[in-house]
């Protein structure tokens, strides 16, 4: 089994900032705890904490906290991307993050690529409502936009009953069906990015 070390970082696009609990922090959480057991290290940064202004460049100016977040992204491996359903969309700031990657299509290295060929990426879901394939479909096409690559099964995710008002933060514990959609996500996520830490992709 290939044992190179990989990083991660996940970026939580609750609206709500520290310390409010999140269902989207917490499935986040427990993703880089399954990614762990496949050797990765990182981190969860919650952007609600963050001052990360809008726009579509890699730096927007004074106060902007975004550079810092790029090059935390950059040095990783994985990013994996993580929000709730509101009205049947990402959150807006899932939505900024996205808008702020997009400067990545005129950053490349020296052949061609842009600097986020040969890293994967991966989405988790909250929310009450049914909605997740609608949302992770709406993420997916935005990361593979700007660069990441996707493993099969690269998102999970849970919805509550309609019209109830249960979060995923309130279950007495994970159902079964989403820590096995976890686990595979991890599992598949850490492949991919090992296999394309040693075969990067070629020159554009």
């Amino acid at each position: 089994m290939d044992t190179t070390p990989l990083r991660a970082v996940a970026l939580v696009c609750t609206l709500s900032p520290s310390p409010a609990r999140s269902s989207s922090q917490l499935l986040a959480e427990q993703v880089m705890a399954a990614l762990g057991e496949h050797g990765v290290t990182g981190k969860t940064i919650r952007i609600a904490d963050r001052n990360v202004l809008p726009g579509v460049k890699t730096d927007m100016g004074e106060g902007d906290d975004w550079p810092e977040i790029r090059d935390t992204v950059l040095g990783a491996d994985i990013l994996v991307l993580s929000t709730p359903i509101w009205l049947g969309h990402p959150s807006s700031i899932a939505q900024r993050v996205l808008e702020r990657l997009d400067a990545e299509l005129s950053e490349t290295d020296d052949e061609g690529r842009m600097l986020t060929y040969g890293k994967v990426a991966a989405v988790c879901v909250v929310g009450n409502e049914d909605g997740a394939h609608k949302v992770s479909a709406d993420l997916f096409q935005g990361l593979n936009d700007v660069g990441f690559s996707l493993a099969p099964n690269a998102v999970t995710y849970w919805v509550g009953e309609a019209m109830q008002g249960t979060d995923y933060q309130d279950l007495d514990k994970t159902p079964e069906a989403t820590a096995g959609t976890t686990a595979t996500l991890a599992a598949n996520t850490a492949h991919l990015a090992r296999r394309l830490k040693s075969a990067p992709y070629p020159p554009s």
